[in-house]
């Protein structure tokens, strides 16, 4: 089936187009150029649109991850620093010193690019660069990292030698109610941070996001934005709506995506809050059957005892439905400004590995690529991919894995 743009520059342009982009090496080994690689672009009221085709099912771009990882930090019995527990982020320097969030101990430790120890950062305590509690860590300009946590009073700036340069609170409340504040949540492109209320803590119908300048002072508002509405089962238990949307939040390049998951449609802001651009992939909207809302039930219970599932899987038969399935989980920034969309994985029709589609910096997109299953993404540079994963006996490993990105 064609596309607009392929009946209006007719045959002869289209294969000439197909063959540029082949050349290019954007093109995976099954994906359909002439479709899946066009995209309308228009302007509305200042607000750039881009409207692109769906890559070919099946299809992956040019893109090569590594067969395994490149590095692989973390042991089931050895040296303490070896030993993690609770790892919750970690990033890698330009150096190629790898920094891990180790929240157990209420630490950073610090390994050389091929995984061996070489420091610990932090530490449990009031003194300076200690901490009650770590959660987060990004990278600032000249090896300098900053890191957070959800409830920890402030946030840290250490240098590239580990010493902590200062400290600011990590938390601006927007209003007299305990819960009503915004957080970190990322770093922007120009070391800006990016504050957001936490949907996953806090009951809150609508999220807050804001942009704070290097010291944590407000440097604009972006706005309230609709998140997964909560709804009370039993009168006592809030949950949120079964396939109900969440709200995507991250830097890409100079703009802030604040954009609902219910939909493909990906809205980018630019930091004074005024919406920019927006970025379509074509998509059917699925409803959910019974089957699938089973499996969904299914996987939030599976962690709980047995004795405590079937309390658990009757309130969840309580919650509604939203009508149609999420076609989005999350969204990611690459370090050349690359958009990665994770595609929902639907309850019940998992598969191995992890499905992205990429988009370029300018919205249009380039094509799937599928990431290792089982790996929690904390960073994509522009040649390795940087996680987290467990093994059968939940024992973590920090993983690097090379990316070589063939054309484009």
């Amino acid at each position: 089936m064609e596309t607009d743009i392929g009946e209006r520059i007719g045959l002869a342009m289209k294969i000439r187009i197909a063959t540029v982009w082949v050349a290019l090496g954007v093109v995976g080994q099954t994906l359909e150029p002439s479709t899946a690689l066009e995209a309308q672009v228009r302007d509305s009221a200042g607000i750039r649109i881009i409207e692109n085709a769906r890559p070919a099912d099946g299809s992956r771009l040019r893109w090569r991850i590594g067969r395994g990882p490149a590095v692989s930090i973390g042991e089931r019995e050895g040296a303490d620093p070896y030993m993690f527990f609770i790892v919750s982020d970690a990033t890698r320097l330009t150096d190629g010193r790898i920094v891990v969030v180790n929240r157990g101990t209420t630490e950073l430790r610090v390994f050389d690019a091929a995984g061996t120890y070489l420091d610990t950062w932090g530490g449990k305590g009031e003194g300076p660069g200690e901490f009650s509690d770590v959660l987060d860590i990004e990278s600032l300009p000249g090896d300098s990292v900053l890191v957070w946590a959800l409830m920890h009073p402030t946030v840290t700036v250490f240098d590239a030698n580990g010493i902590p340069a200062r400290t600011f609170p990590s938390r601006r409340r927007l209003s007299d109610e305990s819960w009503h504040f915004v957080l970190p949540a990322a770093v922007a492109g120009d070391a800006s941070i990016l504050a957001v209320q936490n949907q996953d803590f806090f009951e809150t119908d609508s999220v807050a996001v804001e942009l704070w300048d290097a010291e944590g002072g407000l440097r604009s508002s972006l706005g309230v934005h609709p998140a997964r509405p909560h709804h009370v089962i039993e009168d006592r238990v809030r949950y949120r709506r079964i396939f109900g949307l969440q709200l995507a939040v991250e830097p890409w390049g100079d703009l802030i995506v604040i954009s609902p998951t219910d939909r493909y449609e990906i809205h980018a802001h630019a930091k004074d809050g005024t919406l920019a651009r927006i970025v379509r992939l074509a998509h059917v909207p699925r409803p959910p059957t019974r089957a699938h809302v089973e499996a969904f039930i299914e996987r939030k219970i599976a962690a709980l005892p047995m004795q405590a599932r079937a309390g658990e899987r009757r309130l969840w038969e309580a919650v509604p439905v939203a009508e149609h399935m999420p076609p989005i989980a999350s969204v990611m920034a690459d370090a050349l400004h690359n958009l990665w969309v994770e595609e929902y994985e639907v309850p019940g029709e998992e598969v191995p590995g992890v499905l992205w589609t990429v988009f370029d910096p300018a919205g249009r997109v380039l094509g799937f690529v599928e990431t290792p299953d089982g790996l929690e993404i904390h960073e994509i540079g522009e040649d390795y991919i940087l996680g987290v994963t467990q093994d059968e006996f939940d024992v973590q490993y920090v993983q690097m894995w090379s990316l070589e990105r063939s054309g484009g």
